[in-house]
């Protein structure tokens, strides 16, 4: 299989979606992806034991795509070999009568990970300028000053969530937090398919639902507003990947190995050694519980 190479996937100039691919053309069968993924999972669940213990560093994952492109499954395959203490999977939702009393990122603050442990947000904060873009209205229920009705919210709202959002991964970067933000690019064809899927196969019938339709005939003013979101947003310390995701079983592999590439980078993350006087005291610690 072609070795996966994070920076061909990550945002660095300004992009435009349309012109990215949603597959990547490549010899392998599912079986092989599979084998690979279960490599870079298990490597990454080892790592994170020994990040766990360094406790200097957090993980953060952003996960964002339109519905059905695969977020939850990944979740569960590139991580399933993870200690269930190491990692946290938040799926954030419409924000309730005691989140809208705070600003917006505030319930984000408190889902970030604690230090050696890796958290996933299944969306992100991110949603504040996506699907609140696309259905202005729900700016409203935040109750912000000056604005009183939609038409208050200019494109410079906007501007200012974006330097939001930067400042808000800087400082967590700068206090040990690692950021990767994902965007699982599938097509609108590969979504219909998986939509009739959902539909013909009771197992998943539960999954469909009404609003999946309806925010699918607003496709092209998502795609817009993740366009301008991401060359926004995608900065050094918080980088943004667009991974081709109409074929699940590769993006998830494409997931977990720029996430193991990138945290090899982190050369400084060791187990720490044994205090002196233990080093010393090994054999006679060792006599004490022989002896019981």
């Amino acid at each position: 299989m072609k070795s996966i190479n994070p920076d061909d996937f990550k945002v660095t100039d300004k992009i435009a979606l349309s012109k990215i691919p949603t597959e990547l053309k490549i010899d392998a069968d599912d079986d092989e992806k599979e084998e690979k993924l279960d490599k870079v999972s298990s490597k990454l669940s080892s790592f994170q034991d020994v990040m766990y213990a360094h406790n200097r560093y957090s993980v953060l994952i952003c996960l964002q795509g339109m519905d059905t492109s695969g977020k939850d499954s990944l979740i569960r395959e590139v991580f399933k070999e993870f200690n269930a203490r190491g990692v946290v999977v938040h799926s954030f939702k419409t924000p309730n009568s005691t989140e809208l009393e705070h600003d917006y990122l505030w319930r984000h603050y408190l889902a970030l990970p604690e230090k050696g442990k890796f958290a996933v947000f299944n969306r992100t904060h991110y949603e504040n300028v996506l699907v609140t873009r696309v259905h202005p209205e729900y700016i409203m229920y935040e109750n912000l000053p000056g604005i009183d009705n939609v038409s208050n919210i200019t494109p410079e709202f906007w501007k200012n969530r974006f330097e939001q959002i930067n400042n808000f991964e800087k400082h967590i970067v700068q206090n040990g937090t690692i950021v990767m933000k994902f965007f699982l690019n599938m097509s609108k064809e590969e979504q219909r398919k998986r939509l009739l899927h959902r539909l013909d196969n009771h197992v998943d019938n539960w999954k469909f639902s009404i609003g999946d339709l309806k925010e699918r005939e607003l496709w092209d003013n998502y795609m817009s507003c993740y366009e301008d979101a991401i060359n926004n947003t995608s900065t050094n310390h918080a980088p943004w990947y667009i991974i081709p995701a109409d074929d699940k079983e590769m993006a998830r592999y494409i997931v977990a190995k720029i996430i193991w590439e990138e945290m090899q980078k982190l050369t400084d993350i060791k187990e720490p050694e044994l205090d002196d006087k233990v080093k010393e005291n090994m054999k006679l610690y060792r006599e004490q519980l022989e002896k019981e």
